[in-house]
């Protein structure tokens, strides 16, 4: 058993991956709704079941058709049948064999010339009348021999879970892998190529499971087809993933196109030389969808006609438009490139920045990042809105930037005062402290310093702003500030 779980990107809840969690709450919904609903009902009949001599007559000739078919839980049913505490599980599985249920109800398994044959009948009718009208049966992918291919389930099935921890497990990894697909290819795209990896998926275990018995449910098949977008989007930027081994554990930075192969391969092995109910050639299935998609995709929008300007364009528009072009084609480095070329053409225009800030910030190490940041700060502008997006984008950077900030004093003291009068007073408050202990004797410090004790006082926060008297008569006695609260 091999996972890897990115550890790099952190999602942004000024740009919340809103489809991503549309998604997750579709799936919860769906798994606590109606199959719960349908789950509790089978839990009530299976225990009817349990308590009838039904299992005695049943469970056996059940066990030897699994074994005769080459099933592929064969093993496991016969081992279940040794255990009464198992024999539930069994009793579901029997459910989803379709082939040995219509022998039984064609009574060809317990024959008229049985003995026990009109209390087994009697006791069987109980038992079903019992059992909810199916909706996972009737939503998920049907494996049995001879079951009719209902194409719309290829994608319902992805909708569907057989446990708790299955939901759980699969909403883990679609948030992880999701947030940051989103973000890189935009809604409208994302939600697509989930749709499209959600059916590539369903189609690989079609093939490799159809007549083969039991049924197809999960979203790990549309999951595998995000990992793969994932590590084509990062191509060979290194990230830091934590990974499994069997029981062996640990962290591990490596370029992110590397773990694709590895994916696939460990999906091939395990279903080689598992025997467990995981569908790995789904897995297989959305990995290769995955895969597919992010390489035509930049040819398709490559290949989109291109119109020619009637006038000399403009430089601005130039760098816009190729800037729109690169990030179409993942190419992000080169979008930032040309947003950081427009943002110099213009750098008071708040979208051009916002651009090229969110673009940047997909490299959060890069140099371009803290351009970007560096550049939001010295707008002059200082209407509220735009202290509003200074602040916004503070605390992003705050959170992302790496290895750490990169704050000039007078920076710092800049926002310190915007912030201060923008009512943002918490970070203020913290962003002069930082100030006070990095570059004390800056003449940023002191304006910083008066701003925030004057800001505080004014609005009543008298022992906020009698807290900084003692740095303010170190640092400027002689100022109106400190002599007001002095």
């Amino acid at each position: 058993m091999f996972y890897a779980i990115p550890l790099e990107s952190k999602p942004t809840w000024r740009n919340p991956p809103w489809l991503t969690i549309l998604l997750i709450l579709i799936n919860v919904a769906i798994f606590f709704g109606p199959q719960r609903t349908e789950e509790k009902a089978e839990a009530r009949a299976t225990a009817r079941y349990l308590s009838t001599q039904l299992p005695d007559w049943e469970l056996p000739p059940f066990v030897a058709h699994l074994e005769q078919s080459g099933h592929r839980f064969a093993k496991q049913a016969r081992q279940a049948l040794r255990r009464k505490d198992q024999r539930g599980e069994l009793v579901e599985l029997m459910r989803s064999e379709r082939k040995f249920e219509d022998k039984l109800h064609a009574d060809k398994v317990i024959t008229p010339t049985d003995p026990h044959y009109a209390d087994w009948k009697s006791q069987r009718a109980d038992y079903e009348r019992m059992l909810p009208p199916s909706f996972t049966r009737r939503w998920a992918m049907d494996f049995n021999e001879g079951a009719q291919v209902e194409p719309v389930t290829w994608l319902t099935s992805a909708f569907l879970h057989s446990s708790t921890s299955h939901l759980i497990g699969n909403m883990v990894f679609l948030f992880l892998f999701g947030f940051t697909v989103e973000l890189a290819l935009g809604r409208a795209t994302y939600l697509g190529f989930y749709v499209i990896g959600a059916l590539g998926a369903s189609a690989m275990a079609m093939w490799a499971y159809g007549g083969k018995g039991s049924y197809g449910l999960g979203a790990s098949g549309a999951i595998a087809a995000l990992m793969a977008m994932y590590a084509l989007i990062y191509k060979l930027r290194r990230i830091r993933f934590f990974y499994q081994f069997f029981f062996y554990f640990n962290y591990i930075t490596a370029p992110a196109l590397i773990l694709l192969p590895i994916w696939m391969v460990n999906e091939v092995v395990q279903h080689v030389t598992g025997h467990t109910g995981v569908g790995y050639m789904t897995h297989l299935g959305g990995l290769l969808t995955g895969t597919l998609l992010m390489l035509l995709w930049p040819a398709a929008r490559r290949s989109e006609p291109v119109v020619a300007p009637t006038a000399p364009p403009d430089p601005f528009h130039g760098h816009v438009e190729r800037a729109t072009q690169f990030s179409a084609r993942l190419q992000f480095d080169r979008a930032a490139t040309e947003w950081a070329a427009a943002a110099k053409l213009r750098p008071e225009d708040q979208p051009t920045l916002r651009a090229f800030f969110n673009t940047a910030r997909l490299h959060p190490s890069s140099d371009a990042f803290h351009r970007a940041a560096k550049q939001i700060f010295r707008m002059k502008d200082a209407g509220q809105a735009t202290v509003d997006f200074q602040h916004e984008s503070y605390k992003v950077y705050l959170d992302q930037a790496k290895p750490s900030v990169r704050l000039k004093p007078r920076d710092m003291g800049r926002l310190v005062t915007r912030f201060a009068r923008g009512g943002y007073m918490d970070d203020a408050r913290r962003l002069c402290q930082a100030l006070l202990a990095s570059a004390p004797d800056d003449g940023a410090t002191v304006e910083a310093l008066t701003m925030i004790a004057s800001c505080e006082w004014q609005t009543g926060k008298r022992e906020q702003a009698l807290s900084w008297l003692p740095q303010l008569q170190k640092l400027a006695p002689a100022h109106p500030v400190t002599r007001m609260l002095g």
